[in-house]
C-alpha cells in the first residue's frame, strides 16, 4: 500500500516525537510506584553502574513522594549518582540546593565534602586556568571550618596542602616563563606570591633561589643576597641554597639542579 504525501509527512514528526520523547532529560515516564521501590531501584541501578538512570530514579522519590523521609535521603544520592557519573555540574547543583534546604541535616557534612570533590577532581594541569583549584581549596576550607572534628576535615586538610602546592606550582610556571624571557620584574612578583602566599609548600626554595637569580641578572645585589641568606637560614641543606651561594658569589652554580629546571619544556602559559 502507498502512502500519500502527507501520510508520509504525519508519519514523520510523529517519529520526531517518539525521538525526541526517548532522548529528553533523564526525567523518567510516570509510573505509580512506592517509595520504597523507587529508592530500590535506583540504588540497584548505582551498584549496577547505571548512574544516569540511578540519578533518574533518586530524583523519582522526590518527586513521587516530595514529604517522605526517603525523599531527603534521595536528593542527595541523586547529586551523589552525578559525580559517580563525572556530571559534576549537575552533582553540584543538585548539592547546593541540598545545603541550602536542608542545612540541619545530619549528612550535611558530607553534601558540602562532596561538592568540594567534584572541584577537586576537576583541577588542570599547572600551565592551564585555575579557575577549579581555586574552588576546590575555597570549598575545601568550608569543610576543614564548618567541620573541624570530622573524618571529612581530615581528609580535606590532606586535599588542601596539595591543591595549594598545585597553585603554587603554577605560579613558578608562570615566574620562569617570564625569566626566559629576560621579563625579571614581572617573574620576581611572581616567585615572591609562592613565598608568601604558599610559604608551607614544596616551591619555595626554588622560589627564592629564583628570586636571587632575578635579581642577580638584574644587577641588584643586596636584594639578590637577602633572598638568598633567607634560602640559606630556612633550607640550609637543599641544593637550591648551594646554587644561589655560587651565584651571589659570582660562579656558575656546582650542581645540576637549576639546569634540570630550565630545561622543562616551556609553554603557553593559559
Amino acid at each position: 500500500m502507498t502512502l500519500s504525501k502527507s501520510m508520509r509527512r504525519l508519519c514523520a514528526v510523529a517519529a520526531i516525537f517518539c525521538l525526541a520523547a526517548c532522548s529528553g532529560d533523564d526525567e523518567i515516564a510516570y509510573k505509580e510506584q512506592t517509595v520504597y521501590e523507587i529508592y530500590s531501584q535506583a540504588v540497584a541501578y548505582l551498584d549496577e553502574g547505571r548512574y544516569r538512570d540511578a540519578a533518574a530514579y533518586f530524583d523519582e522519590v522526590e518527586r513521587q513522594h516530595p514529604y517522605s523521609v526517603w525523599a531527603t535521603k534521595a536528593k542527595l544520592m541523586s547529586a551523589y549518582s552525578h559525580y559517580q557519573n563525572n556530571k559534576y555540574e549537575d552533582a553540584i547543583a543538585g548539592l547546593d540546593r541540598f545545603i541550602a534546604v536542608h542545612p540541619g541535616n545530619r549528612d550535611i557534612a558530607y553534601a558540602y565534602y562532596l561538592k568540594a570533590l567534584c572541584y577537586y577532581e576537576q583541577i588542570t594541569d599547572v600551565q592551564r586556568d585555575q579557575e577549579m583549584t581555586r574552588k576546590a581549596l575555597d570549598s575545601l576550607q568550608d569543610v576543614v571550618t564548618r567541620f573541624p572534628g570530622s573524618t571529612y576535615a581530615r581528609d580535606a586538610r590532606l586535599k588542601i596542602d596539595l591543591t595549594r602546592d598545585h597553585l603554587a606550582g603554577t605560579e613558578m610556571t608562570v615566574g620562569r616563563f617570564y625569566l626566559r624571557r629576560k621579563q625579571y620584574l614581572a617573574a620576581i612578583n611572581r616567585f615572591k606570591v609562592v613565598v608568601d602566599e604558599y610559604n608551607d609548600t614544596t616551591h619555595v626554595p626554588e622560589a627564592l633561589y629564583r628570586i636571587t637569580e632575578a635579581y642577580s641578572l638584574l644587577g641588584i645585589t643586596d636584594e639578590a643576597r637577602k633572598s638568598a641568606a633567607v634560602l640559606g637560614f630556612n633550607y640550609p641543606g637543599s641544593d637550591w641554597y648551594e646554587d644561589a651561594y655560587e651565584l651571589v658569589q659570582g660562579r656558575a652554580p656546582k650542581s645540576s639542579t637549576q639546569q634540570q629546571a630550565d630545561d622543562k619544556p616551556w609553554y603557553q602559559i593559559w
